[in-house]
């Protein structure tokens, strides 16, 4: 077997067989097949596409290129959850808490992030003393105690995913369906869930910008859990405008502990109880998604979930004096307001924009040793549909700094748009792939 045969063939439309793509996989990791031609491989991939049992056949050789985390004891039913990232997307935080609250096992391993804000544990981090790095034992033991864990994954988490996105990273080859698909679900074959809930993002601050794009990666997703004897659902949902009012890390983290009191803004909540609902939908423990949502609120309400994520702080090594008065988590030296100039109702507020504004305060980074802003951060005060007046209060910044500020400030504002007529709320779940 010869790569460059392989390249040829996957070049003219062939789908590769599960010995073929173990030989390109296991061969980029022992060096036996050179980066670039990896590379080529990968351009070919970008350009014909995969088979859903391509996809699989790739996504099950990366999980099994590192160590797969076995969590049966835990129980028969462990739920995981993925996001393709957006813009305010804080879910993870308050998902973990209000499932664990209702009995389902978590065992959640997250990422830093690249890109506008900080992944999962980035936002974490904002809480001092909070210990993101587990050993398994301790992992899977604090699961077992308490129901919940959240940590970021082990070095020899699929090693081949990490080789294989470097390269796709400085090819131009990230934006591949098929390739986004496999990773995605190598890490979550990787973690040892067996029901998974995938919320795909869909919209101008979203990776997938389109509904067609958006559609087409839960569907593989979706087909590559089939052939991996996972049981999973995909939820596509709107990121044309920011998800909730906080846009940073420690002030995302103040917002999901506001939502888990149950004080949290509507649409956040809203997704987050879809997104619960349909992991107890799965693991058979209601009949339907409004009776899941009805007994997961119940949580929000009765503060269980609030007290699960104080118990995961305090397991953790985070102080819980930061989540018992989070105001904390976003202080700042300066806070900048940004005030309508004219009257009317939002019609627009684009998340891709708000993104940029946000990272302007040192909310994100473009390379994974770059440094964090934990406490900067933008609080939107208008969303789409809402009434505004002249002088009205838009958003708050806040930054560490007068020039950082100021320059967010001034790109947040042309994330807004105003119209004179009322304007509908978007929909906040676009689709459902089951």
């Amino acid at each position: 077997m010869k790569i460059t045969d392989l390249i040829a063939d996957k070049k003219s439309g062939k789908a590769h067989t599960e010995e073929e793509i173990n030989f390109i996989i296991n061969g980029m990791l022992d060096g036996r097949i050179a980066d670039y031609q990896v590379s080529a491989w990968l351009m070919s991939v970008c350009f014909q596409g995969m088979t859903f049992d391509e996809s699989a056949r790739l996504t099950q050789v990366m999980a099994k290129s590192g160590d797969i985390l076995d969590l049966s004891t835990l129980g028969n039913c462990i739920v995981d959850k993925h996001s393709t990232g957006g813009v305010g997307d804080k879910t993870t935080l308050i998902l973990v808490p209000l499932l664990a609250a209702a009995g389902i096992p978590i065992a959640k391993f997250s990422g830093a992030g690249l890109g506008f804000t900080g992944g999962t544990i980035d936002k974490l981090k904002a809480i001092p003393g909070f210990k993101t790095s587990l050993r398994m034992e301790e992992f899977i033991g604090q699961v077992k105690e308490i129901g919940a864990a959240i940590a970021c994954q082990s070095e020899n988490f699929t090693p081949a995913d990490k080789k294989l996105y470097e390269l796709r990273d400085v090819t131009a080859t990230v934006n591949s369906i098929p390739l986004i698909a496999s990773s995605v679900m190598s890490k979550k074959i990787a973690a040892g869930a067996n029901i998974i809930v995938l919320d795909v993002k869909c919209g101008s601050g979203a990776f997938m910008q389109t509904l067609k794009e958006a559609k087409e990666l839960a569907e593989t997703m979706v087909e590559i859990g089939k052939r991996s004897d996972k049981i999973l659902s995909a939820i596509i949902s709107s990121m044309d405008q920011p998800l909730g009012n906080a846009i940073g890390n420690g002030i995302e983290v103040f917002e999901s502990i506001q939502t888990l009191k149950n004080e949290g803004p509507k649409d956040l909540k809203e997704l987050c109880l879809y997104l619960g609902a349909s992991g107890l939908v799965k693991a058979n423990k209601i009949k339907n998604i409004d009776e899941g949502k009805k007994r997961l609120n119940k949580f929000l309400e009765n503060g269980r979930a609030y007290e699960k994520f104080l118990e995961i702080v305090k397991y953790q090594g985070g102080n819980t004096e930061f989540v018992e008065n989070p105001a904390r988590l976003c202080e700042t030296e300066f806070a900048f307001p940004l005030e309508a100039e004219d009257s009317g109702y939002v019609e627009r507020l684009d998340a891709f924009t708000a993104a940029k504004a946000s990272k302007l305060l040192g909310t994100g980074r473009d390379k994974k040793d770059d440094l964090i802003n934990y406490n900067a951060g933008i609080f939107l005060n208008k969303k789409i549909g809402d009434k505004v007046y002249k002088g009205d209060l838009l958003a708050k910044i806040y930054a560490n700094s007068v020039e950082e500020g100021r320059k967010s400030r001034e790109m947040l504002a042309g994330a807004f748009c105003l119209s004179k007529e009322p304007v509908n709320l978007p929909e906040l779940i676009i689709d459902i792939i089951d």
